[in-house]
């Protein structure tokens, strides 16, 4: 399976990363086109096609990631259209405010149509751990089934609908960067305890893991977990309500709806 990424910016660059590290693919079977060279020096060296062509890059390609801005999506199906062999490439588009009917105004060909899915991963993908959303879009089932495996390949995945994407978008990819902003939070907390700054933020990603891995692990529901470890009058239990108070919770679920504003 040959696979063409549109695009080397930082979505398309950490998709290309994951595939080139994934078991699943030869890099000789991925391609990575980009308008400027010095970003495609690194995927190169790892063994991918690289080039500045796009319509050189889609040559021979199973499915064609398109993993640009939103207002440069036109201009690329623009440019390789006439190119596109529509029944035999896919498209991916990963731009998610791109909704599916205007991408297929865009493609549309004397009335054919491709392959179309929607496909939201997030910035983790570069080291195979992204939570990828595929909205397919009348897509046979097999084809869709293809398409998970890819993703698969770079971590999990979740089918569904396009009215979800907002929504997965906030949690997952937007998700990353509130993730990222409790760990500098207590990172910054640890330093006040005491800590160094490098020993508090690996104490603090080490912490992390092991919840997840808990959770994953059991299938427990979050609050069970917390159960076991908050002890009457303890301390666990204290920085929760103080956390609480502050609005904790409430401020997570207000800022993932502020994602989909």
């Amino acid at each position: 399976m040959k696979i063409t990424i549109i695009g080397a910016g930082a979505m398309g660059g950490a998709l290309a990363e994951g595939l080139l590290k994934s078991e699943d693919f030869k890099p000789s079977d991925i391609s990575v086109s980009n308008p400027h060279a010095d970003k495609l020096e690194k995927f190169k060296k790892l063994g991918a096609n690289t080039t500045t062509n796009n319509i050189e890059a889609i040559q021979g390609a199973d499915y064609i990631a398109i993993v640009v801005k939103p207002w440069l999506v036109e201009h690329v199906i623009n440019e390789i259209k006439s190119t596109l062999d529509y029944q035999n490439q896919t498209i991916l588009n990963m731009a998610a405010a791109i909704p599916s009917e205007q991408l297929r105004k865009w493609l549309d060909k004397d009335g054919e149509q491709p392959t179309l899915l929607q496909v939201i991963p997030n910035i983790a993908i570069a080291v195979k751990s992204s939570m990828t959303f595929i909205a397919p879009c009348d897509c046979e089932e097999e084809k869709i089934k293809e398409t998970e495996a890819i993703f698969k390949s770079v971590g999990q995945t979740v089918v569904t609908d396009e009215q979800h994407l907002g929504a997965g978008t906030s949690l997952a990819s937007c998700g990353i960067a509130y993730a990222m902003r409790y760990f500098r939070a207590a990172s910054e907390g640890g330093v006040e305890l005491g800590f160094k700054a490098d020993v508090a933020k690996d104490i603090v990603l080490q912490t992390v893991k092991g919840a997840v891995d808990l959770l994953q692990a059991n299938g427990n529901h979050p609050e069970a977990e917390i159960d076991k470890v908050t002890t009457p009058g303890g301390l666990t239990i204290k920085g929760l309500n103080e956390m609480e108070h502050a609005g904790f919770t409430s401020a997570v679920i207000r800022g993932l709806k502020a994602g989909l504003k």
